[in-house]
């Protein structure tokens, strides 16, 4: 369960989604708006009669106020939803949007397991889609098929001449004969070949999953910690490590993750991490200026170490389109699977700056963390190409003292954001309307 303290940013969230002023809900709720403002800001404690108050006029339990849920539970729920409203998948009555959090509250195993069926059904889309575009595009199944067509013509025009033409010559008649034979020969080999090439694709009882997710799914089992890859000699070992990665495509993405992090931790030896952590703690800032290494690589190093040694830490790494190509998510802060994230992260303000650092204190949900993003050039500029850009935000856990400052509201993506007014909305939010 959430923390009891946050329940002013569940009160001010509620709101916004209801579409009330703060001066309306404090007139329902019988304080002043000056109180209810410290309230919202976790500046105040509420209980008892005013807490009664506020939840009748925001039509919610007084229980969702104070104890709230997790938030990833409530996104892969909202996310589930959004998908079926955008594809009319309502055949009954839509799914009732404000009551998520008491869902979740009262039958947390339902909701778990109902976000994991969204979340395979998203999968399943994905790789349907996935399917689609290879029996459009694969050259292989194209040719086999090309092959077996342009056979199975070939016999049926030989066939047509044969049946229509009543007095041949009989050398002209073994001549056709002789084709039927070959060109039967070659459809059977054809038809075998584009059989073995369909059987050879994944059992239909196994678990459908695209890379990516493969990818991530086999980095989170290693809790993106790898000791095999610490010291030298470390690249004969890769193959190894990878062999576990059933598939072929998400292979050669954790591949390519494995190489990063066996390049960082050579310039970044664990021991003198290590030191570097004794002495600055988790800033990757101090790090990278006691080290003389670039910020990005410091940031990678302390998402790939044991959380004993730095806490928790995560990472998103973002393409210069904004795609997701790495997510280490910790403490709940929500990430999509797939597609573009919050327009409101200091990962995608960086891409427009690279070398430029930029931290902010984010609040998603009732969840606040401290949020550290630099972009790096992958592949500089050149008079045929332009400069490829990567961007990583690392989080970090934001301190709780009375002095914290003042964060700044993110959702996970547009679909499922509550946030009103936000300047970086780039489509409309199924939960807006629900409320």
């Amino acid at each position: 369960m959430a923390e009891t303290g946050m329940a002013g940013t569940r009160i001010r969230q509620r709101r916004l989604v209801a579409g009330l002023k703060q001066a309306e809900l404090a007139e329902a709720a019988g304080i002043s708006a000056s109180y209810l403002n410290l309230i919202e800001h976790n500046r105040r404690r509420i209980g008892g009669r005013t807490l009664l108050q506020i939840a009748e006029a925001l039509n919610v339990e007084p229980a969702t106020l104070t104890e709230g849920v997790q938030s990833h539970l409530l996104a892969a729920l909202q996310e589930a939803a959004g998908e079926a409203k955008t594809g009319g998948d309502f055949s009954v009555t839509a799914p009732e949007l404000d009551r998520v959090e008491e869902f979740v509250g009262r039958f947390p195993g339902w909701a778990g397991r109902l976000a994991d069926l969204g979340q395979q059904r998203d999968a399943l889309e994905r790789t349907v889609k996935a399917l689609s575009e290879r029996l459009a595009h694969d050259p292989q199944l194209s040719a086999t098929l090309h092959e077996v067509i342009s056979t199975v013509t070939s016999i049926r025009s030989t066939a047509s001449i044969l049946a229509e033409t009543r007095e041949l010559e009989p050398e002209w008649q073994m001549r056709f004969h002789r084709n039927i034979n070959e060109d039967g020969a070659r459809l059977a080999e054809g038809a075998e070949a584009l059989m073995r090439y369909l059987e050879a694709a994944p059992e239909a009882g196994a678990e459908v999953t695209s890379p990516q997710d493969e990818m991530h799914a086999f980095l989170e089992r290693h809790d993106f910690h790898f000791p095999q890859l610490e010291g030298w000699g470390a690249e004969a070992r890769i193959e190894a490590i990878v062999s576990e990665v059933e598939h072929r495509a998400a292979r050669a993405l954790a591949r390519v993750a494995l190489t990063q992090i066996l390049e960082d931790a050579r310039a970044l030896p664990r021991d003198q991490m290590e030191a570097q952590l004794a002495a600055h703690g988790p800033a990757p800032d101090a790090i990278a200026r006691a080290t003389g290494r670039p910020l990005a690589q410091v940031f990678r190093r302390l998402a790939t170490l044991p959380e004993e040694l730095t806490g928790p830490v995560g990472l998103i790494v973002v393409d210069g389109a904004g795609a997701l190509i790495l997510r280490k998510t910790v403490m709940g802060f929500a990430t999509p699977r797939s597609g573009a994230g919050c327009g409101m992260w200091p990962l995608y303000e960086v891409l427009g700056q690279p070398a430029r650092p930029v931290q902010a204190v984010l609040v998603q949900g009732d969840l606040r963390v401290r949020a550290l993003a630099v972009a790096e050039e992958t592949v500089p500029a050149g008079f045929d190409n332009p400069p490829l850009m990567r961007a990583y935000m690392l989080i970090l856990p934001e301190h709780r003292g009375p002095d914290r400052e003042q964060g700044r509201p993110v959702g996970v993506t547009c679909r499922i954001c509550p946030i009103e007014g936000c300047l970086a909305r780039r489509e409309g939010s199924v939960l807006r309307d629900a409320f």
